[in-house]
């Protein structure tokens, strides 16, 4: 259960540098528009740390994990970080209007969508593990 809580605080402390990172650099950048920085934030705090914390209770209440867990939790976390990396990625390019070849604007949106794909796999891989202990 220590893992859980460990990960949770782990993307809380992500979540609120983004935070922070998006915030000071559109200030500095003078940018008002639309960006994908502004979510980066969000996924980190709602994948990451409030996700974690209801496993820890789900752990708590049903005692799901077994010896696939880890693997599945490794998954979870691989998507989430690359899920995370491209939409920084993605909205550095936006704030710094940086000109994307169709090649390199199309990798981006896999690299993404790959790191999407993990995650969900990964979430009913767990959501499995704990039906069968319920």
């Amino acid at each position: 259960m220590k893992r859980y809580v460990n990960a949770s605080i782990l993307y809380a402390l992500i979540a609120m540098v983004c935070g922070v990172f998006y915030r000071e650099f559109t200030k500095f950048n003078a940018f008002t528009g639309k960006t994908t920085l502004a979510v980066v934030h969000t996924h980190y705090f709602l994948l990451g740390m409030v996700f974690f914390l209801l496993l820890l209770l789900l752990e708590k209440a049903f005692a799901f994990s077994g010896e696939k867990t880890g693997r599945t939790l490794a998954l979870y976390h691989t998507g989430l970080n690359i899920t995370g990396a491209a939409l920084l990625v993605r909205g550095v390019t936006q704030v710094l209007s940086l000109p994307l070849s169709g090649g390199y604007d199309a990798a981006l949106s896999g690299i993404a969508g790959i790191g999407h794909l993990l995650l969900g796999i990964s979430m009913v891989l767990l959501l499995l593990s704990v039906r069968r202990k319920v």
